[in-house]
């Protein structure tokens, strides 16, 4: 009986639940006091191999939700020959604002693994031991979104009359995170801002007189990350990475999370802590699997629409 019970839960995983797409929607009041209310959407792992035409499909219709920005958290390749699909699946977000970091499936494919070294921690990854992606492309197909990069680098928008100052990293599961040189990018686009409070020549005058939103974003969520995104400033930080846990156990929840975060953290929206400052951290279950384990259980696939409300 209970071969029969594993055989029909890998069936359910593989065959029914992996393709399930599910739109979680959560509120994050986040925002100043009066401030018009943001929709955000964010895209994760999604693991694109070109035969996945449901899902391509089933991306394209979030652009009915009329999101004000896309966070795109990496790991969008599952094939090398998955641009093309990435292209077509994201195509309706043109001239919608949007930022982008890597993951290590941006750089590299996957790679056929036994599943049960994650239980002795997150998988080891080296970029030059795998075949690599065309990620240049990749990044053109951002391009013509007119998307930005926060790969170890910093941007700003303004949206609906508040000012995000938004930061991320490239991907720390593979080490390519450079904390170090986030302060700088941080003062570098301040210092560029005509509104930034440096520039304001009167004291008489209010500094940054926009209502203003700091936010990091980085593919894996580990814990040095998430805690120097938080001292950096960052009041939401959006990560995916960890599939949610992938397979997970009803009552129980994730098995593994592929990183450092605590389990009962590796999907959806909590609260993150470092020292005396608290940032909302939303980490997306993601939308996809690796090719050579197409499996999801209890842990249907997903993108996060998240509405930023004014405390």
């Amino acid at each position: 009986m209970a071969a029969g019970a594993g055989l029909a839960a890998l069936a359910w995983g593989s065959l029914v639940e992996r393709t399930q797409y599910t739109l979680r929607e959560v509120t994050v009041p986040v925002l100043p006091a009066g401030a018009d209310s943001i929709r955000v959407l964010h895209l994760s792992d999604l693991h694109m191999a070109p035969w996945q035409r449901d899902k391509q499909d089933w991306v394209r219709t979030l652009a009915d939700l009329a999101p004000d920005l896309v966070v795109d958290t990496g790991d969008n390749l599952g094939h090398a020959d998955g641009i093309a699909g990435i292209a077509y699946a994201l195509e309706p977000f043109a001239g919608i604002p949007g930022v982008f970091v890597n993951g290590s499936n941006d750089y590299v494919g996957p790679q056929l693994k036994n599943p049960l070294k994650y239980f002795a921690g997150p998988s080891k990854r080296r970029i030059g031991s795998h075949e690599p992606l065309d990620i240049a492309r990749l990044h053109g197909v951002f391009a013509d979104l007119g998307w930005t990069g926060l790969n170890n680098a910093a941007g700003a928008l303004d949206i609906n009359g508040t000012h995000l100052e938004l930061f991320g990293v490239d991907d720390p599961h593979i080490g390519l995170d450079r904390l170090e040189v986030i302060t700088g990018a941080i003062d570098e686009l301040r210092a560029s801002d005509p509104l930034s409070d440096e520039t304001w020549p009167d004291p008489s005058v209010a500094a940054d007189p926009r209502p203003t939103v700091t936010v990091g974003v980085a593919h894996a969520p580990y814990q040095r990350v998430l805690n120097s995104f938080v001292n950096h400033g960052a009041q939401l930080i959006l990560a995916g990475h960890t599939h949610g846990g992938q397979v997970c156990v009803p009552g129980f929840g994730a098995l593994v999370t592929n990183c450092d975060i605590p389990r009962r953290q590796v999907k959806g929206l909590s609260l993150w802590n470092a020292g005396l400052h608290t940032a909302y951290l939303n980490v997306s279950a993601g939308l996809g699997t690796s090719i050579y384990a197409p499996v999801r259980f209890a842990c249907p696939p997903e993108a996060t629409l998240l509405t930023l409300t004014a405390a």
